[in-house]
C-alpha cells in the first residue's frame, strides 16, 4: 500500500492522498462496449465518471442524463431511433454496474464511501 505523506503548509499539515487515489484509479477496470438492436456504445466503469457528474445529472438513477452526459445526445438520439425501451435501459444499467465492479444497486458513490 502507497504511503500517505503529510504535508505541511502555512502551518496546517495535510495527509495526501495522491499515491491512494492513483492506486485506485489504475485498478479501474476497462471501459465496456456494448451493442443493442445494432447500437454501439462505450461506457466508461461507473467509478471512474467525473465528479461533476453528480451535479449535472443528479444520481445514478437519471439512466437518460447519465447517458446523455456519457455517450453525448447524438448517441442517445440513435438509441431512440434503434427503439430503447425502459427494459434495455434497466438491462444496460444492470450489465454497466456489473463490469463497473458494483453490486446491483449499488451507486459508485455509496461504493467509495
Amino acid at each position: 500500500m502507497p504511503e500517505k505523506k503529510n504535508t505541511t503548509t502555512a502551518g496546517t499539515s495535510a495527509v495526501s492522498l495522491d499515491a491512494l487515489a492513483k492506486q485506485r484509479r489504475d485498478a479501474l477496470p476497462e471501459p465496456t462496449t456494448f451493442e443493442l438492436f445494432g447500437v454501439r456504445f462505450t461506457l466508461p466503469p461507473m467509478k471512474s465518471l467525473p465528479f461533476e457528474m453528480q451535479e449535472k445529472v443528479g444520481d445514478l438513477t437519471d439512466v437518460v442524463g447519465l447517458m446523455k452526459y456519457v455517450l453525448g445526445d447524438a448517441k442517445v438520439k440513435e438509441m431512440y431511433k434503434a427503439g430503447f425501451q425502459f427494459t434495455d435501459l434497466e438491462l444496460i444499467g444492470e450489465e454497466w454496474q456489473e463490469r463497473s465492479g458494483l453490486e446491483p444497486g449499488e451507486s459508485a458513490a455509496s461504493a467509495a464511501s
